[in-house]
């Protein structure tokens, strides 16, 4: 079985020359300059695609595939989120960790469960788990490693330093 990661959202034709800009949702960026094949997800399923080229600034990024070159042809992948297979994922620094290694992993504090991480987002100061308990609240704790006792992915639980993300108006 081959994995697959999301790295970006095709949002809009560039110019005339076969080029789509892309949203970028990897904290890598840099690292795709390489990449030879991608895959887009059609109806549950992905398909390859080659680069040709992509084009990367501080303010945008855009990718070319093989053959795809007429506004008909480019017009079919507009929306589409762009993959990459587990291949080519890269290697990250210590501390550092994939969005997609952290869903769902159930989170606890002071011996109780308070959930699982549903979503991961990404604000300017730093990320914050959205965790959401059976009962379908959510809990919003910043993804700070001070906060953290231990994580352990291999079996999907972070254990919270005692009084993280308690506040006057809990009701726990």
């Amino acid at each position: 079985m081959n994995d697959f990661y999301l790295i970006a959202r095709i949002t809009s034709i560039s110019g005339s020359e076969g080029f789509l800009n892309l949203q970028i949702i990897t904290d890598f960026a840099e690292k795709l300059v390489n990449l030879k094949e991608v895959y887009i997800d059609f109806f549950g399923s992905k398909k390859k695609f080659l680069v040709e080229d992509l084009r990367q600034s501080k303010k945008s990024s855009q990718i070319k595939f093989k053959r795809f070159n007429s506004l008909r042809e480019l017009q079919i992948l507009l929306g589409r989120d762009v993959f990459i297979s587990g291949k080519n994922l890269t290697q990250l620094p210590k501390g550092s960790y994939f969005i997609h290694d952290l869903i769902d992993v159930e989170v606890h504090r002071d011996n109780r469960i308070l959930g699982r991480i549903r979503e991961v987002m990404n604000l300017p100061a730093n990320d914050v788990f959205v965790i959401v308990d059976d009962e379908g609240n959510e809990l919003l704790i910043p993804f700070v490693l001070d906060f953290i006792e231990q994580l352990d992915l291999k079996n999907k639980k972070l254990i919270l330093k005692s009084g993280v993300g308690e506040y006057e108006d809990d009701e726990n």
